[in-house]
């Protein structure tokens, strides 16, 4: 291949976009990799939480929780702490679910390792350290490890 400047720069020019590219997907992809990871924990917890009570303490407690409130009947606490257990534990599953059908972690961690393999080639490709033919073969590589990055539109 042409070891010319201008070949060495218009690589260069590719790997600076995949870059841009990278980062805007990991600016979108980040926070909701860690939004559905942190509602699959606290729903889990809560539904956990909310049905220890009752299951621990019986008729005592749901008749200590009825006293506290005012309530008639005892039967509305765990009927209640039931109800928000259940609605805790939707939210988990589904957020567990969300985050596991479109693989957000593994194409998270993909395009991380993607954004790194590409700055060290621009570096090795910026000073030299490296045959333009290699730098293309390394790059279709790299490149094709996030394949479900899109490219940002052309300005």
């Amino acid at each position: 291949m042409d070891e010319t400047s201008d070949t060495r720069q218009r690589l260069s020019n590719r790997i600076d976009q995949k870059q841009r590219d990278l980062q805007s997907y990991l600016g979108r992809e980040r926070p909701r990799r860690t939004r559905l990871a942190s509602i699959s924990i606290v729903g889990s917890a809560l539904a956990a939480s909310l049905t220890a009570g009752p299951a621990v303490g019986g008729t005592g407690f749901t008749e200590a929780v009825a006293n506290i409130f005012n309530l008639a009947d005892d039967s509305i606490v765990w009927r209640g702490l039931c109800l928000l257990a259940v609605i805790c534990s939707v939210a988990a599953a589904l957020a567990t679910n969300f985050a596991t059908s479109r693989s957000v972690a593994d194409r998270v961690s993909a395009a991380e390792t993607a954004s790194a393999q590409l700055e060290g080639l621009q570096v090795s490709l910026n000073f030299g350290h490296i045959d333009i033919d290699e730098a293309v073969k390394l790059y279709q590589q790299y490149a094709t490890q996030v394949a479900f990055v899109e490219a940002s539109p052309a300005r």
